[in-house]
């Protein structure tokens, strides 16, 4: 995944609710979405974030989204790069695809195949925080 975004791309509403295609709410989404895992080396299913699928051009920041062993979207995450942030940066229109949210998690995480330099995880959950356990496997 290429680092190919810039601060000033990064426009988000925390809580906000985008104009939802029902066909994002089950797995797989429609295209240009594709399975994270056929573009870089990752499992098809990971641990606390789920199966995650994502618009190559939208990369590294995403939104990617995430589903549960059903195919239910769960969560939606942005990965935004330390690199990219800068006090000026305005993450205050993140928006999740479908759904509501319910709560948001932001976690720190140094790197992975696809965002290899330190970045933040933003991850909008559609579900109560005692339903993450859907994706905890």
């Amino acid at each position: 995944m290429a680092a190919a975004a810039t601060a000033a791309t990064f426009a988000f509403t925390v809580g906000g609710v985008a104009a939802a295609e029902p066909s994002v709410l089950q797995a797989p989404p429609p295209a240009p979405h594709k399975a994270v895992s056929s573009l870089v080396k990752l499992p098809d299913f990971i641990p606390g974030m789920g199966q995650l699928f994502v618009d190559p051009d939208s990369l590294p920041a995403g939104p990617f989204l995430g589903y549960d062993r059903d195919g239910k979207l769960v969560n939606t995450t942005y990965m935004i790069p330390l690199s990219l942030m800068t006090p000026d940066m305005n993450l205050n229109d993140l928006k999740a695809p479908a759904g509501s949210v319910d709560h948001v998690d932001i976690v720190y995480n140094a790197g992975h195949p696809g965002v290899a330099e330190p970045h933040i995880h933003i991850v909008l959950w559609n579900v109560p925080a005692n339903a993450e356990s859907r994706v905890a496997k």
